[in-house]
């Protein structure tokens, strides 16, 4: 919350309704929540423990994501990644995604075979700043994976399943800069409107509601439709953009009347439309859509106001891959929150989605440092402020399991 100005705060406000105080991890984690909410299957924004939650279409963009604080989530949160030596996002343009990794998608990409359960794999994190007197260096912290599967028919059930990941240094040079602080194992940042310390141990699984495999209802629906129907969704991108991304379809998306959502694109401009745009094709990548119609979505959102390539992209887990991007937004921090003095101040960033150039697969959404400054002024540009990477997502003919060892 203390990430954005006042009039930035008002119109997501006006967009979501009035939130309460968020919570220490609320704005951390808020800008996850948002993309969830926007599209199908929510897996971040964790689900009351006797209600199971499924792959189909939410009802409201508020729910969960009013309560982790809705203004952090709209604008990005500030929280970042990487350190002096991240690699910097590539000149603007300087590869046409939609004749590139779009492309790939729907000529490289073999037809991805259908079997009995689809899972998916995620990992977030959030970056935060320490100013150790030996020297600074960046972390993930509010760090986490999910593992979701769902059953390809009714009644083959579904399960969700979450744990925390540690706190870690970013970068070789980060790590060094860590264990010259005495290596910590609980590490303190400042989080949202206090500080907050996070642990460089991992916890273990937790399903998130009772016997959700066992559940007797459980799966055969994603986007609210079958597997046969997914696969008779248009694959022209023009279709994809009037039923996905354009002005009706995001405001039911977040649950609006269409006057009330005609009036909130005009409040909230092009650039912030471009970001949710981005945050939701992000979410619905994130389904078991049929490789043209990943394509075409792919090429709708390159196609929208806002929306350009920004080149080739290293994501948080190390892999190259190609991108757009909407445009940059000045953030700017204040003391108003209690904020420490070397906290704030002026950045500039822009949200980034990325896809493996070979195959046209999602490999991450990550808001991107582009201008240093505030919190991030000894950061480069390039510097990941918070990201969600999709580590695996696919079909198998056995019940998946969440994978035992940690991603790193």
């Amino acid at each position: 919350m203390n990430e954005i100005d006042m009039n930035e705060t008002a119109r997501v406000r006006r967009l979501l309704g009035e939130p309460p105080p968020p919570s220490a991890e609320a704005s951390a984690r808020a800008l996850a929540r948002l993309e969830d909410a926007m599209a199908p299957g929510g897996r971040r924004a964790r689900p009351s423990r006797t209600r199971p939650r499924r792959f189909g279409w939410p009802a409201r963009l508020g729910t969960g994501l009013v309560a982790a604080g809705a203004a952090a989530a709209v604008a990005i949160v500030a929280t970042g990644q990487g350190s002096p030596g991240s690699p910097p996002d590539a000149p603007p343009a300087s590869v046409d995604l939609g004749r590139q990794a779009v492309l790939v998608a729907a000529d490289k990409a073999a037809e991805q075979p259908t079997g009995n359960y689809w899972s998916a794999e995620r990992l977030s994190g959030q970056a935060y700043v320490v100013r150790a007197k030996t020297g600074t260096y960046a972390i993930f912290g509010a760090h986490d994976e999910t593992f979701n599967w769902a059953g390809a028919k009714k009644g083959m059930g579904e399960a969700y399943y979450s744990r925390d990941l540690p706190a870690r240094p970013q970068t070789p040079q980060d790590e060094a800069l860590w264990r010259k602080a005495g290596s910590p194992s609980a590490i303190r940042v400042w989080s949202n409107d206090h500080y907050y310390t996070y642990s460089t141990r991992a916890t273990k699984w937790r399903s998130e509601g009772p016997e959700v495999g066992l559940d007797p209802q459980g799966g055969g629906t994603f986007l609210d439709k079958s597997v046969e129907e997914l696969r008779n969704l248009p694959t022209d991108p023009a279709k994809l953009a009037a039923m996905f991304l354009d002005d009706d379809a995001m405001g039911r998306a977040a649950g609006l009347a269409p006057k009330r959502a005609k009036a909130e694109k005009l409040r909230m401009g092009p650039g912030q439309l471009a970001t949710l745009k981005i945050m939701r094709v992000s979410a619905l990548l994130g389904t078991p859509l049929p490789p043209k119609v990943r394509s075409g979505l792919m090429k709708a959102l390159a196609a929208q106001p806002g929306v350009h390539a920004v080149g080739r992209v290293t994501d948080p887990l190390g892999r190259r891959g190609v991108a757009l991007a909407a445009g940059e937004r000045d953030v700017t921090i204040t003391g108003e929150y209690g904020t420490p003095k070397d906290e704030q101040g002026t950045y500039r960033a822009r949200q980034t989605i990325v896809f493996d150039e070979r195959t046209g697969a999602l490999l991450s959404r990550q808001y991107v440092l582009t201008r240093p400054g505030g919190p991030y002024a000894q950061m480069k540009p390039g510097f990941v402020i918070e990201y969600q990477a999709v580590r695996s997502a696919g079909w198998s003919d056995a019940r998946p399991k969440p994978p035992a060892e940690l991603p790193f």
